[in-house]
């Protein structure tokens, strides 16, 4: 009886024991899927956070017309344009970022920063396409493709299902090559677009707006004052009373990269639709000697996108010794800001 009792322990014994090993071999074998997955999610991270190329908008619009068949009437550029920046927040590397629910894309922050520049820029070109640009006066129809366009890219950008945000932006993607066949059609074009002076400063109004906000947050990455409290705390009644500067605005430093990217976003965007705007509304810009304004504001734009060799986003003092890339690029909007608000003087002129 005692040697079946120490061998049944013993049996109990060598149970455990390959229980154990079994264990071990497991837990390393999950600890090495972990490493390699967290290994690629890494380098994917590295390399979906890239920031996409800029392209010749004269080039896309000769071939896209020639793959249609169809002559680049007035708007086609435009149109083209927009397309082409839809399908880069889309299609890039690592695909539409800003809804990702799993690493790597939950742990980007700079490239849904970027994406969301781009896709304002897309908005309200789409929404001045189907308030303005493709009606001939304010009683006019708007067009039917157009109603359908604007909405789908003011559609929520963090959707990932039911649906999706990719879904609801392929959708107005759809919208806009149907408004772009029937705008080129040779026989009978059943789409308008009004390359004028009033319908480009309408949407210029409201460019001039984003780009003074972008680089007013953008210039509060070293801090200022604040100007409405610095006016509250003025006394009307002794203009000699020492004036009160009020509370300093600051960017928070964890936010100081994502409006960095949301300017470039931005900016990235906009390049390519003045390029667009240069080829549509040629004549109205050549008719109100506002030509100049355009090639200034495609040079800042194109400063604005100069390569970073910095892997992180330097945040110096004005004048201190290391660099502040916010300021670098509030200076580049602030002066397509200016030339915006020169164009648009002359486009107002009679």
């Amino acid at each position: 009886m005692p040697g079946r009792i120490r061998q049944y322990f013993r049996d109990r014994k060598d149970d455990v024991q390959d229980y154990t090993d079994g264990s071990g071999v497991i837990g390393k074998f999950i600890l090495i899927v972990l490493g390699v997955y967290l290994l690629v999610a890494v380098v994917l991270g590295m390399f979906w956070s890239s920031e996409p190329d800029t392209f010749s908008v004269r080039e896309h619009t000769r071939t896209v017309a020639s793959e249609m068949d169809r002559e680049p009437v007035a708007g086609f550029a435009t149109t083209v344009t927009m397309i082409r920046v839809a399908e880069t927040l889309l299609d890039k590397p690592g695909g539409y970022i800003s809804n990702d629910i799993f690493p790597p894309g939950l742990w980007l922050d700079n490239m849904p920063s970027w994406e969301y520049g781009a896709l304002v820029q897309l908005r309200d070109l789409s929404r001045a396409m189907r308030k303005d640009i493709s009606r001939s006066q304010s009683q006019s129809a708007e067009d039917p493709d157009l109603i359908v366009a604007e909405p789908q890219f003011h559609f929520d950008s963090g959707s990932w299902a039911i649906p999706s945000t990719e879904a609801e932006y392929r959708r107005g993607i759809e919208a806009l090559y149907r408004y772009l066949d029937r705008l080129s059609r040779r026989d009978q074009p059943s789409a308008q677009f009004f390359a004028r002076a009033d319908n480009l400063n309408n949407w210029l109004a409201d460019l001039e707006t984003r780009l003074g906000s972008l680089s007013r947050t953008l210039g509060e990455s070293v801090g200022k004052a604040s100007v409405s409290e610095a006016v509250a705390n003025l006394n009307p009644d002794d203009p000699l009373a020492e004036e009160a500067s009020g509370e300093e605005v600051k960017t928070p430093w964890t936010q100081i990269d994502n409006v960095f990217y949301e300017a470039r976003g931005s900016s990235w965007a906009l390049l390519h639709i003045f390029h667009a705007i240069e080829v549509d509304f040629r004549k109205v810009l050549n008719d109100k000697n506002a030509m100049a304004s355009v090639k200034q504001i495609i040079i800042e734009l194109e400063g604005a996108q100069g390569s970073m060799w910095s892997p992180v986003i330097l945040n110096g003092s004005g004048f201190g010794v290391l660099a502040n890339h916010s300021l670098t690029m509030a200076a580049y909007l602030s002066r397509a800001s200016a030339a915006i608000s020169d164009m648009r003087d002359l486009l107002s002129r009679g």
